[in-house]
């Protein structure tokens, strides 16, 4: 178990365009909380910034990561690479910082296979609706009917792994998803009682999958 020095790990997936990035970053802003900074193969967007929202690397230079095994965690989502590099993330628990993984269910279970020595609490973020998933894909960066559409069917197999979470949170309004989130984490931290309704969200997850 954790010492009481050592930090959390909290790792929130969704489908793209559920809003676990964004998440991610309102917790952040919480005392003691960072974010890992993966590293991406993918271009940036618009929006992006160097070494705060990814550090941009080539192929080649990712599968020298790789090969050196220098990655807590990797994979390969819409042809670009994403990974966490190892030891910025151990530096950070051993300082006493609780550590905020923006990964997909690839990286988490590699995550959670590796049984590190540090509490993990892991989330599952989903949509309220699958229109409503498909206006935010709409109405992002992605212009392009065939990338939102594109990232629907890998919606329809994303949400198969729901289950391998400790919870799931549907963001259906930002703040009040948010305030699920942080209220479970420190209810895990402290080991205080948790308000959640696993039937609810399992009767969601067949209304998505009909």
């Amino acid at each position: 178990m954790p010492s009481k020095k050592e930090g959390v790990m909290i790792i929130l997936s969704s489908p793209s365009g559920a809003g676990k990035t964004t998440l991610v970053k309102m917790l952040s802003k919480l005392d003691n909380f960072d974010i890992s900074i993966s590293h991406t193969t993918r271009q940036p967007r618009h929006n992006e910034k160097f070494n705060e929202d990814y550090f941009f690397i080539d192929e080649a230079e990712f599968k020298r990561l790789i090969n050196n095994q220098e990655f807590l965690e990797y994979a390969k989502v819409f042809d670009n690479f994403y990974g966490t590099t190892r030891t910025p993330v151990i530096n950070k628990l051993n300082e006493g910082k609780n550590v905020l993984f923006d990964i997909d269910w690839q990286g988490a279970d590699q995550i959670k296979n590796k049984k590190l020595d540090y509490k993990l609490i892991t989330f599952f973020i989903l949509p309220p609706s699958k229109q409503v998933l498909f206006d935010r894909l709409s109405n992002r960066d992605m212009k392009d009917k065939l990338i939102a559409d594109e990232r629907m069917m890998q919606f329809e197999r994303d949400v198969l792994h729901w289950i391998n979470y400790d919870y799931v949170i549907i963001n259906e309004k930002l703040d009040s998803c948010f305030s699920k989130i942080k209220k479970l984490i420190f209810a895990e931290i402290e080991n205080g009682s948790k308000d959640y309704d696993l039937e609810y969200i399992r009767k969601h997850v067949e209304t998505l999958t009909s």
